[in-house]
């Protein structure tokens, strides 16, 4: 696909990642969507397989990756991204999360039909362990190997008001996040949460 339409930042905060970082990572190179850049932003990890799986990525085009001089927190390192991004629109991705090749485009499909909206979310699934060790690069994951489906209402304020039922992948307009500040410590393991209840305080076009 052509580089046409919004461009879309996508942060990941990492700090002691796991062995999926490389796959989360990769799922970013694979999509079909070109306007794109990722922010990585380690959170002065300690161990030492997260840099070396980041340096890996340090030269690539439309990859930054900024390390932090101090552990913070999950809500910190996300803030630390926001700070250099360049998009018009944020996804929020974990370290061990993995995109379907067609994310993104199906995020801008839907912006330039609407191009009002300022929040859009996904359903989701797990995939097996196994899946995940055996799979070579490909992003194509066969049936078998997924289980626990989300799939998602349309926009529900009562249902928001019980769970963070959105979560990943969630994307958001950066002037609405700039506007309440993005993420706010003292909520870290609720940080999406109360960022999203907030943002949607903010608008109708979701």
């Amino acid at each position: 696909m052509t580089e046409q339409g919004k461009k879309i930042s996508v942060i990941i905060p990492a700090y002691n990642a796991g062995k999926y970082l490389g796959e989360a990572l990769d799922s970013v190179l694979a999509q079909t969507y070109e306007n794109w850049e990722l922010i990585l932003v380690d959170d002065h990890s300690s161990w030492e397989n997260v840099r070396q799986v980041l340096s890996e990525y340090n030269d690539m085009p439309k990859i930054r990756v900024i390390y932090r001089e101090e552990n913070g927190n999950i809500s910190e390192a996300t803030n630390t991204g926001l700070a250099q991004v360049q998009g018009e629109f944020i996804a929020f991705m974990d370290c061990d999360d993995v995109l379907a090749p067609q994310a993104l485009y199906e995020v801008a499909y839907l912006l330039n039909e609407n191009q009002e909206l300022d929040f859009i979310y996904s359903d989701e699934d797990k995939i097996t362990e196994e899946c995940q060790a055996n799979r070579e690069g490909t992003f194509a994951i066969p049936v078998k190997d997924r289980h626990t489906p989300f799939f998602k209402p349309d926009w529900s304020p009562d249902t928001m008001m019980s769970l963070m039922y959105t979560c990943h992948l969630g994307v958001y307009r950066k002037k609405i996040g700039d506007e309440i500040g993005w993420l706010r410590t003292g909520f870290e393991g609720a940080q999406d949460y109360d960022f999203t209840l907030r943002f949607t305080e903010k608008t109708k076009n979701i």
